[in-house]
């Protein structure tokens, strides 16, 4: 029985971020959504091995992390095409119609930008970024050592931005203004 209340207290507290992490490796919301139940799955099956050496969510992230990388290498995956957004992940805030539209049009840019980095990168970036893990918590979850992680994180920043000044000069525009605040914003 408490097997089954901490797996329950953990899809609870951590449900949207295993969801989201598994979608920044899948990049398909159905996929990720059956990603973040055998992460449950395997948690509930693995439950007797934590242990407690780290935190539970290091924990949760390290299974989560492997598990959609055994999904991306599996035949399955080679088999189908994915195609939304982390957009529709991110949170948004209630304001004007005009400031939704700029809003929208940043998070999918940013979210375009993401995507176009390898997986070893946007990793990094996901876990510090969005779940803001610890660079100690990340190399723990990814098995990386600690200076490998800051190096890559220092490495997805600088392709992110390099991504985003590119889009920005295709469009003819310049990161500056609220569209800039929000990019440095968020990669640092």
């Amino acid at each position: 029985m408490h097997k089954q209340k901490a797996i329950a207290d953990l899809m609870d507290h951590y449900g949207t971020a295993v969801l989201q992490l598994a979608y920044s490796y899948v990049r398909d919301r159905q996929t990720a959504e059956d990603l973040a139940q055998e992460i449950f799955f395997k948690c509930y099956q693995k439950y007797d091995t934590f242990q407690g050496n780290a935190q539970i969510q290091t924990w949760l992230f390290r299974v989560a992390s492997n598990h959609c990388k055994d999904y991306l290498k599996s035949w399955h995956h080679k088999k189908v095409f994915v195609s939304n957004y982390l957009s529709s992940f991110l949170t948004n805030h209630q304001s004007s119609p005009e400031n939704e539209l700029i809003k929208s049009a940043e998070n999918q840019e940013l979210t375009e930008a993401l995507f176009k980095l390898p997986v070893k990168y946007r990793e990094i970036l996901f876990l510090f970024y969005f779940q803001e893990c610890s660079l100690k918590e990340i190399s723990e979850i990814s098995g990386l050592n600690l200076n490998t992680v800051k190096s890559r994180l220092s490495r997805a920043k600088t392709l992110l931005k390099e991504i985003l000044q590119e889009r920005s000069g295709e469009d003819g525009e310049t990161n500056e203004g609220v569209k800039g605040e929000t990019i440095k914003g968020r990669i640092g």
